[in-house]
C-alpha cells in the first residue's frame, strides 16, 4: 500500500443510512485487520463485494491489497463513493474497482446472477445498526455468498438489535468471532455459509 491515509469525501446528503458514521472507527478495524494479516487473508486478484461501502475506505483498502474490487451502496451515495474510489485507486493498483448501486435485497439475481458471480469475500462495516432493512441485508449476505465465499465483517455493538440481528445470522451462517474491542464495542466475524460443505479432492463432503 502506499503511504498516508486515503482522502475521502462525505456526501453532501444522505439517505436513510444517516445514523451510520460514513468513515467509522469499525471501518478503520476491517483494513487494520486486511493490512496486518496478508498471509492469512491474501486478496492478490481475489474477487471482493464490499456491502455498504459509504465513503469507500474498505474498498480502497481493499483495492490497493491487490484486491478485484466491487464496491456497492444505495444509488444516492454512488457519485460520493465513486469520487473518493477513484481518487485513491486511480494508477496504484492492480485491478481498477468497481462502483455499482445494490440496494440490499432488491433484484439480486437480475444484477448480481449466481451464475457469473463468484466472490471470494464479501466485506461489511458498520452495515448493522437502528435501520428497517436487516432481513433484506441478511438475504443479500445469503445471495452472495457460494461454495468458498467467506465473510469478514465487523460491526459496532450499540442496542439489542445488534445481538438480535447476530442471531438470526447464526441461523443461516458459520459464525466465528475474529476480533472483540470492548473499548470500542465493536467485533470482527468471519463467516460462511451453513450448506456449503467443504470438499476432498474426491469429491466427497466433509
Amino acid at each position: 500500500m502506499r503511504p498516508g491515509a486515503p482522502s475521502l469525501k462525505e456526501p453532501d446528503s444522505v439517505p436513510w443510512t444517516s445514523n451510520a458514521p460514513f468513515w467509522s472507527n469499525t471501518a478503520i478495524v476491517l483494513c487494520y485487520f486486511l493490512d496486518t494479516h496478508r498471509d492469512t487473508y491474501n486478496l492478490l486478484d481475489k474477487n471482493v463485494i464490499e456491502l455498504g461501502a459509504g465513503t469507500g475506505l474498505v474498498s480502497v483498502v481493499t483495492s490497493l491489497l491487490g484486491a478485484k474490487v466491487t464496491s456497492t451502496d444505495l444509488p444516492e451515495v454512488l457519485s460520493n463513493l465513486q469520487y473518493n474510489v477513484l481518487r485513491n485507486t486511480r494508477g496504484q493498483c492492480r485491478h481498477p474497482p468497481q462502483v455499482t448501486e445494490l440496494s440490499w435485497g432488491k433484484e439480486l439475481e437480475q444484477h448480481f446472477p449466481q451464475a457469473t458471480c463468484h466472490y471470494d469475500y464479501v466485506f461489511a462495516a458498520d452495515v448493522v445498526y437502528c435501520h428497517p432493512y436487516l432481513g433484506e441485508l441478511l438475504d443479500t449476505f445469503d445471495h452472495l455468498c457460494q461454495d468458498g465465499t467467506e465473510i469478514l465483517w465487523a460491526m459496532r455493538f450499540r442496542l439489542d438489535r445488534e445481538n438480535q440481528f447476530v442471531e438470526r445470522f447464526r441461523t443461516r451462517f458459520h459464525l466465528e468471532e475474529l476480533y472483540d474491542l470492548p473499548s470500542l464495542s465493536i467485533k470482527l466475524y468471519r463467516a460462511s455459509r451453513k450448506e456449503m460443505e467443504r470438499k476432498t479432492q474426491s469429491g466427497e463432503a466433509v
